[in-house]
């Protein structure tokens, strides 16, 4: 495994880490949810994400109880807020009430006395941003969290983040975007500024959602996969689910080949390549899973290897930095 700085901060994450986005207490129960765990911290993954609203709260609980007995200080823990916890109008948002419980709610579910980065999951435009970053601040100087991070921020939010969190006396050291090959809305704007202020990228869905794992064809998917009908044909919704998107994919195959490797450990080492990401968050529903994509913390990609990729995929990439995802409201 390698390790890298997150940020400018002193502390290191592993250069994958183990998110439980979709998995913990929705396709996977307790019991499989810590063998993934443990498989993760013997391949060297020392970082966990999470989030307090992802599978209803349940994926904070069962990470806590997956770590149970683990050197507390040998890991990393990440967890979110903004999204909704409950169904009251202040169960979500980045509001000093929500933020101060969603901690608070966090930290029992985790069992846990602090988390090491604390990160707003979405900017929050019904609360002044002076407000949440005091929040983050007070979360901090009570050892409730180490550092902060934001996800999926624009250009203008993450300066103003920063700028306030300095003020402040706390440090913002993370952001949490999606990246991939087939995604790199965060590379005209966002990367700049983040180098510019000392922040690195902890990014989501590196395979682009199980796309880049090269296991669906340009008709059909594996039965009870992600994208795949009653009948075993894809749902094509979603913007990766395109026959031409599929296409280009497949293109990327005999890249991988040429280099001994398959396609998931190729596309992470994609990401990873990128001097600004600190860690490509992974995700896994059965401990082997891990085996491929922890390969990439080691797979160093040269530039006619970076080339083959843009070449294979063409105009199927999606580079527009005004599609870093927000959320004009809360929802």
């Amino acid at each position: 495994m390698q390790y890298r700085k997150l940020g400018t901060s002193g502390m290191y994450v592993s250069a994958i880490a183990l998110g439980n986005w979709a998995t913990h207490g929705e396709t996977v129960e307790q019991d499989l949810a810590t063998e993934c765990v443990r498989k993760a911290l013997d391949l060297g993954i020392t970082t966990f994400d999470t989030a307090d609203a992802y599978a209803g709260t349940k994926a904070e609980s069962m990470l806590g109880e997956a770590l149970k007995g683990v050197r507390r200080e040998g890991v990393e823990i990440m967890t979110k807020a903004f999204f909704p916890t409950g169904p009251g109008k202040n169960d979500r948002g980045l509001s000093r009430k929500h933020v101060m419980e969603s901690i608070n709610g966090s930290l029992r579910r985790l069992q846990m006395d602090y988390v090491d980065v604390y990160q707003a999951h979405r900017y929050d435009y019904e609360t002044p941003l002076e407000e949440t970053m005091g929040a983050f601040a007070d979360i901090v100087h009570a050892g409730k969290a180490h550092y902060i991070g934001v996800s999926e921020w624009t250009v203008e939010e993450i300066r103003a983040g920063a700028a306030l969190a300095a003020e402040l006396g706390i440090r913002l050291v993370s952001s949490q975007p999606q990246y991939n090959m087939l995604w790199r809305v965060i590379e005209p704007e966002v990367v700049p500024v983040c180098e510019e202020l000392g922040i690195t990228q902890v990014c989501w869905s590196p395979l682009a959602q199980g796309v880049l794992s090269g296991k669906y064809g340009a008709s059909k998917a594996p039965a009870g996969s992600r994208f795949s009908d009653e009948d075993g044909g894809l749902k094509t919704v979603h913007r990766f689910m395109q026959p031409e998107v599929l296409e280009r994919v497949e293109k990327l195959k005999p890249i991988a080949q040429d280099l001994g490797v398959p396609l998931a450990t190729l596309a992470v080492a994609w990401v990873l390549a990128n001097p600004n990401v600190s860690a490509a968050i992974v995700g896994a529903s059965r401990p082997e899973q891990l085996d491929d994509t922890v390969k990439a913390a080691e797979l160093v990609l040269g530039p006619e290897t970076l080339e083959l990729i843009d070449d294979a995929l063409g105009d199927v990439v999606e580079r527009d930095p005004a599609k870093v995802e927000s959320f004009p409201e809360r929802v």
